[in-house]
């Protein structure tokens, strides 16, 4: 390469990789919003759209005919030549691999459109020049065949072809549309639809096909070095361009002196938009206080990083200083800086002290700079001192949440180094115990950031060993997590519970006013016997997991979280929500992960036999002569269900992972609640307390139906109640709605009926049952859990 007269000599493979630039993505996702926005308007406003367009038309369409005639022919010679300009463009820059997909955009374009209710419609075109001139050209300028195939093409060769080719060449595309106007014509909708369908075609194939990278501009990197003092002689290719940048060495060969080296990196223009989302994508994600100011320009970012690298090296703690930032053409940013002095401590911390590392930080935090990527590599030490490079995500002026995450990224990576117990007694050292213990909050998944989990070994524990030893050389009870996210996990989980909430509600919303109307003729002192008796439910329930839990946590506050476990479990499917509310309400009343799993799982169990045990009970109480054949599947449903229990069990029997997990997750819980069953065998009060309170749970479900069928004027047993209300809550905890809504309600009816209760009785009795026993504990339920939550009791 010859630059202002001297030969520069260049080694290595600048051809660059197809890429699937940002650009490339955002393209197709504009071409199917448009396609869209075009579909739908033209169903929807066609008739609208083209009285508009002849208003239009009539107002600025002042050309005569004989003018109209005029521009119309010259226009559709230059759409008809349109393609093949473009076709010889990509031949005059060599563009062969372009061709396959040029042709290919083509052809899909004009088949898309071809496709009809007969099958495919091959155009007619023809250059027949007998006739009339302006009646050949019309058949490509009304074609949105001929519409869609230019766009698809202009888009695809885009990327390769000169800037001011590609503007010209749009703008002569897009003419059509005031063309049409100034000769008092209408815009046909279909060629709006083929531009639509051009495009989209067009940005469909470049991101499969990919874009190519532009010529890199090493003549004006060189010119930009040398105006800084560094004439290069020599380019050698370290990486090729791909997701980061171009890096390149540059030598020079000054007189009487060993050669000089420097590290060239080149980003290119696709690398731009990428790395805005990502920052504008944490700015959405994150608090203001954790995220940097947006660069909204590679320039901007490269200068920042050079910034910092002269600000840290003022401190003699940068292993780099820059040598030269440039804008160069075709959208490139150079940044040239010296090469990383010293050696990765990831090679050498055995013979460098874990303490020398920390002062190293605690200098830079005292000049309040932070630096944002304390991963191994970033860390050099150069004759016994620590180093930083890198500077990508370095902070001058840090607020003390960057400090903090500074600490608690340096913890990971000198644990992983030098082990926990090291890394927390040197951070101590240097920070003290309110510092450490305060950026130890950010030990987690969420606040580290991935790049520098991803650099040690299991993060996972690493993260767990390094809190607990915080905890242990501070005297710290508990690290609370800290909050560096806009939205927490919990307010994401209650915004989703309340989403399904209005989900569920919405069949009983419907239905609210006939209920209404019988409620007139209800008696409200049963209706009220019945609230007070759905209390039961809760007192039970609690009692049961008191019980299971060793009365281990506070009985008040455990019978008040189950009217929010009841919020919980309405608004998921299975009620699951409300078996993870109660293990999590364990967790913080003092239990351990697997105590309060287990405590949970032992209560369900108890409760499963107990209800099971109560059916039978009060199936045979109720008397052979009952018809019970409502209640009952199908054969074929019954022996459905037993071949998908046992297809499932050989499944999990003969796929080795999932024989795995059941031995390593699965039977050790089971064998935890199997010998709390055998302890509880031993405990014949508490087994007594267990199995009272799961009784209690659905005889309390059980009077409260029967006290709504006695406010609605109905006559109907309590044992007979009782089978219909178990058989409903059986449902209830299979039915794959949330809190059975709908497979509830009719079971209930269809069991009342079975039993001889009127329909006009048997449904508001349900749908007022469910109001007592449901849905006002749902409403009570969500401020409930808010205090619980406030309280840091779940």
């Amino acid at each position: 390469m010859r630059v202002d007269g001297r030969d520069i000599a260049v080694t290595g493979n600048l051809l660059q990789p197809l890429t699937r630039r940002t650009n490339d993505i955002l393209r197709l996702v504009l071409a199917s919003v448009f396609l869209v926005v075009v579909v739908t308007s033209t169903l929807i406003t066609r008739y609208e759209w083209e009285t508009l367009e002849r208003s239009i038309s009539g107002i600025v369409g002042v050309l005569s005919p004989t003018q109209s005639n005029a521009v119309y022919l010259v226009y559709a010679v230059a759409i008809v030549a349109l393609p093949f300009a473009i076709l010889i463009g990509l031949i005059v820059q060599q563009q062969w691999k372009l061709l396959g997909a040029y042709a290919a955009a083509g052809v899909t374009a004009i088949l898309s459109l071809s496709i009809t209710g007969n099958g495919i419609s091959a155009p007619r075109w023809h250059f027949d020049l007998n006739g009339r001139l302006d009646t050949m050209l019309s058949q490509f300028l009304d074609d949105p065949r001929w519409i869609a195939m230019l766009a698809a093409v202009l888009t695809v060769s885009g990327p390769w072809l000169p800037a001011r080719w590609r503007r010209w060449w749009w703008a002569l595309l897009l003419a059509f549309v005031p063309i049409h106007l100034v000769v008092s014509a209408v815009v046909p909708a279909r060629s709006l639809l083929g531009l639509a369908v051009g495009w989209f075609v067009g940005a469909l194939v470049v991101l499969v096909v990919g874009t190519p990278a532009l010529e890199v501009p090493l003549d004006d990197a060189v010119r930009a070095m040398a105006r800084r003092g560094f004439r290069v002689t020599a380019l050698t290719v370290i990486r090729p361009a791909g997701r980061g940048p171009l890096v390149l060495s540059a030598r020079r060969d000054p007189t009487g002196e060993a050669p000089d080296i420097a590290v060239c990196e080149l980003y290119g223009p696709h690398q731009r938009g990428g790395g805005f989302l990502a920052q504008f994508w944490s700015k959405v994600r994150l608090r203001d206080s954790e995220t940097a100011p947006l660069h909204t320009s590679m320039r901007r970012r490269v200068e920042h990083r050079a910034l910092m690298a002269i600000a840290v090296g003022e401190l003699g703690l940068a292993n780099t200083s820059p040598i030269a930032v440039a804008t160069l053409d075709r959208g490139w940013t150079l940044y040239a800086h010296r090469p990383a002095r010293g050696v990765s401590v990831d090679h050498c911390h055995e013979s460098t002290p874990v303490a020398r590392v920390w002062d190293a930080l605690g200098l830079l935090h005292s000049q309040q700079i932070a630096h944002g990527d304390l991963r191994a590599t970033q860390i050099t030490i150069d004759d016994g001192t620590p180093l930083f490079g890198g500077f990508t995500s370095a902070e001058y002026g840090a607020s003390e949440a960057h400090l903090h995450t500074d600490i608690a990224q340096l913890l990971v990576t000198t644990a992983d180094l030098y082990g926990a117990e090291a890394a927390v007694t040197a951070a101590i050292t240097v920070f003290g115990k309110d510092e450490v213990l305060g950026a130890s909050r950010r030990l987690t998944k969420a606040a580290v950031p991935k790049r520098v989990r991803a650099s040690v070994r299991d993060a996972g524990t690493a993260l767990s060993t390094l809190r607990d030893e915080v905890k242990g050389q501070t005297g710290a009870d508990q690290i609370p997590t800290a909050t560096i996210t806009r939205f927490t996990r919990n307010q994401v989980i209650q915004l989703v519970l309340l989403v399904a909430l209005v989900y569920v509600a919405y069949p009983f919303i419907s239905s609210v006013p006939v209920f209404f109307s019988e409620l007139r003729s209800a008696n409200w002192w049963w209706a009220l016997a019945g609230l007070a008796v759905s209390g039961l439910k809760y007192l039970g329930a609690g009692a049961a997991l008191w019980a299971c839990a060793d009365g281990l946590v506070s009985f008040r506050n455990l019978a008040i979280m189950q009217v929010a476990n009841t919020f919980a479990a309405t608004t998921t499917p299975a009620g699951v929500g409300g078996l993870a509310l109660s293990a999590r309400f364990l967790q913080k009343g003092g239990l351990g992960a697997l105590r309060a799993t287990t405590a949970v799982a032992l209560q369900q169990s108890v409760q499963v036999v107990t209800h099971l045990t109560l059916l039978v009970i009060f199936s045979f109480a109720a008397g052979a002569s009952t018809d019970l054949s409502r209640f009952v599947p199908d054969a074929t449903v019954l022996y459905l269900l037993a071949g998908v229990v046992l297809g499932g069990l050989g499944i999990f029997l003969f796929v080795p992972k999932l024989r795995h997990w059941l031995a390593t997750a699965v039977r050790p819980r089971l064998e935890e609640v199997l010998d709390d069953l055998k302890e509880l065998a031993r405990e014949p009060g508490r087994l007594a307390m267990i199995i009272f309170g799961c009784a209690t749970t659905t005889l309390g479900a059980a009077l409260a139906l029967w006290a709504s069928i006695e406010a609605f004027g109905g006559d109907a047993s309590f044992v007979t109640v009782t089978i219909v209300t178990m058989v409903g809550g059986t449902l209830a905890s299979a039915a794959p709605t949330p809190g059975g809504v709908g497979a509830v309600e009719a079971a209930l009816i269809g069991g009342l009926a079975a039993f001889g209760v009127p329909a006009a009785v048997a449904v508001p009795s349900v749908l007022l049952y469910r109001i007592l026993t449901v849905w006002l504990p749902v409403f009570v339920g969500w401020p409930i859990m808010r205090w619980l939550t406030r309280n840091n009791m779940i």
